[in-house]
């Protein structure tokens, strides 16, 4: 099987490279949202402007997911806009994931990360786990992660890698601030305080990829010069009703679906109308027209991590995100290999995608309203 998805990475990677809207292959990476639920308010999340149901995914449309996707996905995230540990089936998903060998990462916001549910989360065969603690200081973390308690949630994070170190589990445990204006200095603190904790592997200072705390940024025109990776390897964003998106980022910035997956198969959605329509934009340095491009704040990686990422596992690109990362952020490697977005004025024809119609012989016909 792994020779498999080395196959189907070459593919993808020859896709990318060659710039081509039809693909021959599968996405590396998903994110599922196995869950819409959640018991925090957080300023940045979108579920704070998109309203969720407080719902599960249905067990059938998971499956149908792994399955289809089994010779091809090396890692899924299963996380989304819930709480991962208030989806009762969580640790049933992590189990049916690695019967089909793919990979499992989860994010927790730590307040339901008690001690039994620690122990019960490190008998799974679950790989990585991103540990989301939004400040070095009381007074940043529960700004933005209201609802939970700074010192509850520190503590249970620090018992679990205890308890990981202590067992000699292989899990890949990463401590992650997103960095916004309030805890903007606390940064080399956070870093201090977590790295010297035991059982933490990585500690990972991630950029705001929401456009809540900062309307107006984006990326400028003349910037998408080098295509969305997420358009040729992924992750594929699932919610939790079967909808499939491009990204997360087009659900959270008002997107049409590309498709769902209870009436379409896997490879109908990844090669449709709209995922074909978005690549040959991107691959002609036009991605700026696409209204939720034009408002993505997600950090666009230079080619060269891009093909990076299809060379090597999915796995192995989770473990070493961080670290790049983290050489970006001190200037040991150069910004240009990851371009974060800025402030920038509207443009005034915008491309929004649907996946309805069939895609036209002639591109420009392809321009449309901001809907």
């Amino acid at each position: 099987m792994e020779g498999m998805r080395a196959w189907n990475r070459a593919k993808l990677l020859w896709g990318y490279l060659a710039r081509r809207s039809k693909l021959d292959a599968l996405p590396v990476e998903y994110i599922v949202e196995t869950t819409a639920k959640c018991n925090l308010y957080c300023p940045m999340c979108p579920r704070e402007t998109h309203k969720q149901p407080k719902a599960d995914m249905a067990q059938e449309i998971f499956e149908r997911l792994v399955r289809e996707s089994a010779s091809s996905a090396e890692h899924m995230m299963l996380i989304g806009l819930g709480e991962p540990f208030m989806d009762p089936h969580i640790f049933d998903r992590i189990e049916y994931c690695e019967r089909h060998r793919i990979s499992t990462l989860l994010s927790t916001n730590g307040t339901f990360l008690d001690e039994a549910t620690a122990r019960r989360l490190l008998d799974t065969p679950l790989q990585h786990i991103t540990l989301s603690f939004d400040g070095a200081t009381k007074e940043s973390f529960e700004f933005y992660r209201k609802g939970a308690r700074f010192e509850k949630v520190r503590d249970n994070f620090v018992r679990f890698a205890r308890m990981k170190k202590e067992r000699g589990a292989r899990m890949q445990v990463v401590v992650q601030m997103v960095r916004m204006e309030r805890n903007a200095g606390e940064v080399d603190d956070f870093i201090r305080f977590w790295s010297g904790t035991p059982g933490v592997d990585q500690v990972r200072i991630k950029e705001d990829e929401t456009n809540l705390m900062r309307p107006d940024a984006g990326h400028r025109a003349e910037e998408w010069k080098h295509p969305c990776h997420y358009l040729w390897r992924g992750p594929l964003y699932v919610k939790q009703d079967g909808n499939v998106y491009p990204c997360c980022q087009s659900y959270m910035l008002d997107g049409a679906p590309a498709g769902r997956l209870d009436t379409q198969s896997l490879a109908e959605i990844w090669n449709g109308d709209a995922m074909q329509r978005m690549r040959h934009l991107h691959a002609r340095g036009r991605a700026g027209e696409i209204d939720v491009c034009s408002r993505c704040c997600t950090t666009i990686p230079h080619p060269l991590l891009v093909a990076g990422s299809l060379i090597f596992h999915g796995k192995t690109v989770r473990r070493l995100l961080p670290l790049v990362e983290r050489l970006v952020y001190f200037s040991r490697l150069p910004r240009r290999l990851l371009n974060p977005p800025r402030p920038v004025p509207k443009t005034p024809e915008l491309v929004q995608i649907t996946h309805t119609a069939a895609p036209p012989s002639d591109p420009p016909s392809w321009r449309g309203g901001r809907g």
